[in-house]
């Protein structure tokens, strides 16, 4: 599995972004997906999720602000992400976890967010 990220970038606190991850493999539908994010000195945490079936999963910090999106046809997961606050300030991750139990991760994406 190979994920490629895109969008991010820097919003002022209250703002909106987007990111993207694009991926390949044929058995892309059956793969959890999911959003990360990390700070400097800061495990890597996990915001959100969404199975094949469309079950997802969100972190109390980003619920009611953040949705998480795929489309299976594309093999395509994205983050819309409202309301922004300086403390969403991080690089995010996409990653899809195989059936098998595999963990592929995307190269990261900034966003900023400024007070």
């Amino acid at each position: 599995v190979q994920l490629v990220e895109s969008g991010g970038g820097v919003v002022q606190a209250g703002g909106s972004l987007r990111v993207s991850c694009a991926g390949s493999g044929s058995i892309w539908s059956r793969n959890v997906m999911g959003w990360y994010r990390q700070t400097p000195g800061k495990q890597r945490e996990l915001v959100t999720s969404v199975t094949g079936s469309g079950t997802t999963n969100y972190a109390d910090s980003v619920k009611g602000r953040f949705t998480i999106s795929r489309d299976n046809n594309k093999t395509t997961v994205s983050l819309q992400m409202n309301s922004l606050k300086p403390e969403d300030t991080a690089v995010y991750f996409c990653a899809a976890v195989t059936p098998n139990g595999l963990t592929f991760w995307g190269q990261g994406a900034q966003v900023t967010v400024s007070s």
